[in-house]
């Protein structure tokens, strides 16, 4: 795995060492599609990657300009995986990481506060284990935390077969993707992204 562009373009992204903990790092074809999708709304974002993995996306996220982005994964090896793939390809960054087993009833009020005040998220990344029925009710959790900024844009990835709502709560999807197996959904907040 590679970042793809932006500043670190090029830099190696470390893997998990063990298959106990399995993480599916979305591939570096499908995370450079989604990049060059969102275009210049990445430059100066808030982001949070909710089952960040390696960090992949949110590195990828701050190489292309993001101001900081929050990592959340429930895995102890994917919090170092991040601080070592950071540490590599941004070292400067603007990052934090939070252990949080993710669920339907998971609670994302609180993560308000772990980004720079007053800004809330105008980019998430919701990359939940393909096929385990997650990315509805997570698209829910994160709405109903009020954690997005005016004009957000939440991008969900699952499995093709998936089939997601085209709006849940104030969240509308603008747009979906197919690159092979995974399948990309774009949700903006009461249907308006801005920037586009």
């Amino acid at each position: 795995m590679r970042i793809t562009g932006g500043q670190a373009r090029g830099r190696r992204l470390l893997g998990p060492k063990s298959s106990r903990h399995f993480l599916r790092p979305t591939c570096d074809r499908v995370r450079e599609a989604l990049f060059n999708i969102l275009g210049d709304k990445v430059e100066g974002a808030v982001a949070l990657d909710l089952f960040a993995g390696t960090g992949a996306w949110g590195i990828e996220a701050l190489s292309r300009g993001a101001a900081a982005v929050l990592f959340v994964d429930e895995s102890v090896e994917a919090g170092q995986l991040i601080a070592a793939n950071i540490k590599n390809c941004m070292p400067q960054a603007q990052a934090g990481f939070v252990r949080l087993r993710l669920s339907a009833s998971s609670r994302l009020t609180f993560l308000g506060g772990k980004i720079p005040s007053p800004h809330r998220f105008d980019l998430v990344y919701l990359d939940p284990p393909y096929q385990k029925h997650l990315a509805q009710p997570l698209l829910k959790v994160v709405e109903e935390a009020h954690i997005l900024a005016p004009g957000a844009l939440v991008v969900t990835e699952e499995h093709h077969s998936a089939v997601l709502p085209g709006r849940v709560g104030t969240l509308h999807c603008v747009d979906t993707r197919q690159y092979g197996e995974s399948r990309l959904w774009f949700f903006a907040l009461n249907g308006q992204p801005s920037g586009t």
